[in-house]
């Protein structure tokens, strides 16, 4: 039976202009970092995709490394494309990334010219896409001319490959560089991927700042701190478990100091009829600068909990208060290498 998206999608979803471009996004988005690689079941993948559409959700975020094994991800999206979501194709934005390796060699990873559009043309193969919405810098490269960087990208969207682009994870200094090379290229920078959560706040003293003073938006990724600021570790480490299985959240991070500061937060979560997941998700969107947050599922019903947070009220300046003594800096931006970079 072919997949028919429900009537009543864009009902109960929040969009949000992305700086001052025209382009809205979904406050909650959903990424494909995890759970949607060759190692996991397709109809598992298939499922939250289709239910995220069903309820607003209409932005996708891939990278070309996600997976594992490397590029599978695309992969697999680009099978629920032709499957379910194609006929829906210009009601979603669909963004992938290069930086981070991806093949053996010298060509394989970081900034040139050579690997990002060599990447966007295999991220468009994988998916079967003409073009993606946004094609990301997925990290600074201090080795390579950021002007050859930008370059790359303004070249993505002269090509039709692209119809917007954006950064990850670069410092303001070099979002501010960043900027200007676009602008005076006539393309201009749509958007910044940062991660952002409460226990990582490293964008709030400069970088919102930054972004809302050259007119890009921001998408926080990690909002739920690789896992760290959901149940799963308030009474240990299950085996399960990202941590356990060393997948992008090593167990030194989870020390008693983190741990009894993410047992307050989850105090503050229940006293709102909040889960920590969706505190977490409330807090991460609370100022406007911040487009959307970037949530990854593995199943469904984690889905749906997780874009319940959008119907909590907004949190209260005491509220605010009371997570400000939890929320601190606790040593987890495992970004800070290309988000530091000057």
């Amino acid at each position: 039976m072919s997949y028919l998206a429900d009537s009543a999608r864009y009902d109960q979803m929040t969009y949000r202009r992305t700086g001052r471009s025209g382009l809205k996004l979904p406050a909650i988005s959903l990424g494909l970092w995890h759970n949607f690689g060759g190692d996991r079941p397709y109809e598992l993948g298939r499922g939250i995709a289709r239910r995220a559409f069903d309820l607003g959700v209409t932005h996708f975020d891939l990278a070309n490394n996600y997976g594992p094994p490397y590029g599978s991800a695309e992969i697999t999206f680009g099978q629920i494309l032709s499957d379910d979501l194609r006929p829906y194709r210009d009601e979603l934005v669909i963004s992938t990334k290069a930086g981070y390796d991806m093949w053996p060699g010298p060509y394989g990873e970081w900034g040139s010219r050579k690997y990002l559009l060599s990447s966007l043309d295999q991220s468009l193969s994988r998916m079967g896409l003409d073009y993606v919405d946004i094609f990301y810098s997925h990290r600074f490269d201090p080795e390579t001319p950021l002007e050859e960087t930008m370059g790359a990208l303004v070249s993505a969207v002269q090509q039709g490959k692209a119809l917007y682009v954006g950064i990850s994870s670069y410092s303001p200094t070099k979002t501010r560089e960043a900027a200007e090379l676009l602008r005076s290229a006539g393309v201009p920078l749509l958007i910044h991927q940062p991660s952002y959560s409460m226990l990582n706040r490293w964008i709030e003293p400069e970088l919102l700042d930054t972004l809302e003073e050259v007119g890009a938006g921001c998408i926080a990724f990690s909002p739920l701190a690789q896992g760290m600021l959901t149940d799963r570790y308030l009474d240990g480490i299950p085996e399960d478990s990202r941590a356990a299985q060393g997948k992008s959240l090593s167990t030194d991070l989870l020390t008693e100091e983190n741990l009894s500061r993410i047992r307050s937060l989850n105090d503050i979560a229940k006293s709102r009829g909040q889960s920590l997941a969706q505190l977490a998700l409330t807090w991460t969107i609370r100022d406007p600068r911040v487009t959307s947050a970037l949530i990854g599922a593995s199943s469904v019903g984690q889905l749906e909990q997780n874009l319940a947070a959008l119907q909590a009220p907004p949190l209260t300046d005491d509220e605010l208060a009371e997570i400000d003594k939890y929320a601190v800096e606790s040593g987890i931006d495992l970004w800070a290498t290309s988000s530091q970079a000057e």
